[in-house]
């Protein structure tokens, strides 16, 4: 049997990530410190072949004694910060885990001395603002937040480590993931709280910023064609080509309630509040390289997808999926 390690696999995308994998029968090696952003019952389901461990990924001792354990022969990186409000807010955890997590991570692969390839899960912010065209492989890196800095420091150790000491390594880049499973401080969910709680909806400056959106498990089944299929060395971006003012997002969000008629009487109560320090306003993918070479394409309707989300959250909302959360008052 095949065996995975997937680190931060209670999170959004790790916990997606692990289900799809569990169905391919993959024995799953699940890694994770539990942060404010993990969830156990994010891996409920009836997973089989499947071991967690409690533990942080700069603990580089652990990660050896598990690959010398376990033999895996992949790592799916997804242990990271994300949130780019928290990352203003306080810098510090975002170098501990997506820069230092990265370099013991790689450094505990180059201890272990066996061929365990390593597909990190990095992000579309490492380009920056992108006005006009979309974001290649090669353009050069030009991150704005201490977010988007981190995850291209881990993105750079990685590099030098396949043209140093040989490490079988490839990044991938990705658009916003919305669907199941992600913690509601991100654009998609907090709509969606707000107006589960009869609350005003901030939206950042005029909510005319652009974000690029995929369903997670589309992500998901790009990561392990990816992890199949790709090239040692090589970066690939994973976008679906749907780019969508924030604004706007708000409105088909809207639109979803109003077809169920949940809370109808608050549900358009929303409120511009004061930008974000150094906020991009657009961020743009070109995915030609994966869906021409790896022939990779989502399969996930856009407006499907949304509409199963807010039922998703609705469910959860009302029977305390999000229990004891420490949700951020902004």
């Amino acid at each position: 049997m095949r065996k995975v390690i997937v680190t931060g696999g209670l999170g959004f995308i790790g916990s997606n990530l692990i289900k799809i994998l569990n169905k391919k029968k993959f024995f799953i090696i699940n890694i994770d410190k539990i942060t404010y952003a993990s969830n156990k019952k994010n891996i409920q389901d009836n997973i089989k072949y499947y071991k967690f461990y409690k533990e942080d990924i700069n603990n580089k001792n652990f990660i050896i004694s598990i690959l010398k354990k376990y033999q895996p022969s992949l790592i799916f990186n997804l242990a990271a910060e994300t949130h780019v409000d928290r990352s203003i807010d306080s810098p510090k955890n975002f170098i501990n885990s997506n820069i230092l997590g990265v370099f013991n991570l790689l450094e505990a692969i180059r201890s272990f001395k066996k061929n365990v390839k390593l597909i990190n899960i990095s992000t579309d912010e490492v380009y920056g603002d992108i006005n006009i065209l979309s974001s290649k492989e090669n353009y050069a890196y030009n991150p704005s937040s201490p977010y988007s800095a981190s995850k291209a420091s881990g993105d750079m150790l990685i590099k030098s480590y396949i043209r140093t000491f040989n490490i079988p390594a490839i990044i991938t880049n990705c658009c916003n993931n919305y669907g199941p499973n992600q913690y509601p401080e991100k654009l998609i969910p907090t709509i969606i709280f707000k107006i589960l709680k009869n609350q005003t909806i901030p939206i950042y400056g005029s909510g005319k910023n652009i974000r690029e959106w995929i369903h997670v498990k589309d992500h998901c089944e790009a990561l392990i064609k990816i992890a199949f299929k790709g090239k040692i060395g090589e970066n690939y971006n994973i976008g679906s080509g749907i780019k969508i003012k924030n604004i706007e997002m708000m409105k088909k969000i809207i639109s979803i309630f109003k077809e169920i008629n949940t809370n109808p009487k608050n549900i358009v109560n929303f409120l511009f509040v004061k930008d974000r320090p150094g906020h991009d306003f657009r961020y743009s993918l070109n995915s030609s390289k994966i869906k021409n070479e790896l022939k990779w394409k989502c399969k996930i309707n856009f407006t499907e997808g949304l509409r199963e989300t807010v039922y998703w959250y609705i469910d959860k909302f009302n029977n305390n999926y999000f229990k004891n959360k420490n949700f951020r008052k902004d």
